[in-house]
C-alpha cells in the first residue's frame, strides 16, 4: 500500500458516515477480469460489505455495469461483432448473466436483490418516474437491494443515457440519495490521465467543478475509465446541484466499503452545492 491510500481523507469519511441513503455504481472495469470474465469475488466481497452497512441503518441502491461484459463471456464467438443488434443481443444475455450473480452474491448475505432496467424515456416522464420512484422506496424499505442499469438490448440513441455514471446521478436524484459513489478504475480525479502522466496530482476536494474543469485535462472518452472524466464531471453536476455530495474512487479493490467507513480511502470528494445544503437545514 502506498503512502497515498495510507492517508485518511476525513472530509470523504464523514460523508460517508453521514449519509444513509446510498446510491453506488460500478462499472465494467471493476467488474471484469483482465481475461474478460466477470470478477465474482469482487462481487461476492462487495455484497457482503453492503450487507454490513445495511445492518448498521445504511441503504444501499446498486447501478451496475457489465451486461455486455457478461455477454461476451457467455458467448466469446460474439465479441469481435461490431453490429449494433449483435451488441444489443450481448446485452440480452450478460444482463441475465450479470444478474444471476448478484443474485449469488447478495443471497449467500441473505439479501435479495430487484432488477430495473432503464432508458431516458423513463426519467422524462412524470408518470414513470413516479412510479419508479415508489418502485425503489419499496424495495429498499422491504431490505431488498435495487440493481439499477440502461436497457441496453432495447435503447437506441434517441432514449440513451449513454452511460452509467449519468445513470446514476439521475437515480440518486430520483431517490433523493445522501451520497453517490462511482467505482471506476481510477484512484479519483488528477490534473491529467495519470496512466500517460504519472506526474498528474489527485486533487482530493471539488468545491467548483467549473473552476476544475479549466485546471484538469479532461482527456478522450475513454482517458479515465469507460466512460471518461467527462461523464463523472457530469455526473458530479447533476448531484450537487441537488446537495447530493459525490465520491469518485477505486473500485478494483474490493475493500473500498470497509476503507471509507474505516474514514481511509483515496478518492475526490465533491462538495455538494452549499446553496442547496443551506435550503435542507431550513
Amino acid at each position: 500500500m502506498s503512502d497515498a491510500e495510507k492517508i485518511p481523507f476525513t472530509q470523504i469519511a464523514l460523508a460517508f458516515k453521514a449519509a444513509r441513503k446510498i446510491v453506488i455504481k460500478i462499472g465494467s472495469n471493476t467488474l471484469a477480469k483482465e481475461d474478460g470474465r466477470i470478477n465474482t469475488d469482487f462481487m461476492d466481497s462487495f455484497a457482503s460489505q453492503c450487507a454490513s452497512l445495511i445492518k448498521t441503518g445504511k441503504q444501499i441502491v446498486l447501478v451496475s455495469s457489465g451486461a455486455q461484459v457478461s455477454g461476451v463471456s457467455t458467448i466469446s464467438g460474439w465479441a469481435r461483432r461490431r453490429d449494433v443488434h449483435y451488441r444489443q443481443a450481448l446485452c440480452a444475455i450478460g444482463q441475465v448473466e450479470l444478474m444471476d450473480k448478484w443474485r449469488a452474491a447478495f443471497g449467500a448475505n441473505g439479501i435479495h436483490i430487484g432488477q430495473l432496467l432503464l432508458t431516458k424515456e423513463d426519467f422524462e416522464d412524470e408518470h414513470r418516474t413516479l412510479h419508479m420512484r415508489n418502485t425503489l422506496f419499496t424495495l429498499v424499505d422491504e431490505g431488498v437491494v435495487p440493481i439499477i442499469n440502461e436497457n441496453d438490448s432495447v435503447s437506441f440513441d434517441e432514449i440513451r443515457i449513454g452511460d452509467n455514471d449519468n445513470l446514476s446521478a439521475l437515480t440518486a436524484i430520483l431517490w433523493s440519495a445522501d451520497l453517490l459513489i462511482l467505482y471506476s478504475d481510477i484512484d479519483g480525479v488528477f490534473t491529467d490521465n495519470p496512466k500517460n502522466h504519472p506526474e498528474a496530482k489527485l486533487v482530493p476536494t471539488v468545491r467548483d467543478i467549473k473552476e476544475l474543469r479549466s485546471k484538469i485535462k479532461i482527456g478522450e472518452t475513454n482517458a479515465f475509465g469507460t466512460g471518461g472524466i467527462e461523464t463523472k464531471l457530469q455526473a458530479a453536476e447533476k448531484v450537487t446541484s441537488f446537495g447530493i455530495p459525490m465520491i469518485l474512487t477505486n473500485g478494483e479493490n474490493a475493500g473500498e466499503l470497509d476503507n471509507l467507513s474505516a474514514g481511509k480511502i483515496v478518492g475526490t470528494l465533491f462538495l455538494a452545492d452549499e446553496e442547496c445544503l443551506l435550503q435542507d437545514i431550513k
